[in-house]
């Protein structure tokens, strides 16, 4: 199966109705695996940062998690394997696996709790795959 396979039909399901507004699995270092067409153009330096607060849980809370330069409050989150960010009526997922960070972006009438089971269950999965 291929990345965008995952991208497409597990990370763009509908749950109960719902789907995120954008999705994508990128890779540590920066590349991109796969994305939803309308994920938005990161910068690099957005996705070191998200890698570091893993690294060093909590190293995003004061400066907030920065994606395509909108700032998302960081939000409970596990550290070193999930940080959620939240913007108005909307907000983002990113679960770290092996290799790979996943990302959900939702907004309104999509809720946290949906994004998160989306993102965290396709993570889940990847790292008992080894990846």
């Amino acid at each position: 199966m291929s990345w965008q396979t995952y991208v497409d039909d597990h990370l763009m399901c509908d749950i109960e109705g719902q789907r995120l507004t954008s999705a994508a699995i990128i890779g540590q270092d920066g590349s991109i695996w796969a994305q939803s067409a309308n994920f938005p153009q990161f910068k690099s330096e957005e996705i070191t940062a998200i890698v570091n607060d893993f690294n060093e849980p909590g190293s995003l809370a004061p400066t907030g998690l920065h994606l395509a330069g909108t700032k998302y409050m960081v939000i409970q989150g596990e550290a070193g394997a999930v940080i959620r960010g939240k913007k108005g009526s909307g907000g983002v997922t990113v679960k770290k696996t092996n290799q790979a960070l996943i990302f959900g972006i939702y907004d309104e009438p999509m809720a946290p709790g949906q994004c998160n089971m989306v993102v965290e269950r396709m993570g889940d999965y990847l790292i008992d795959q080894g990846l």
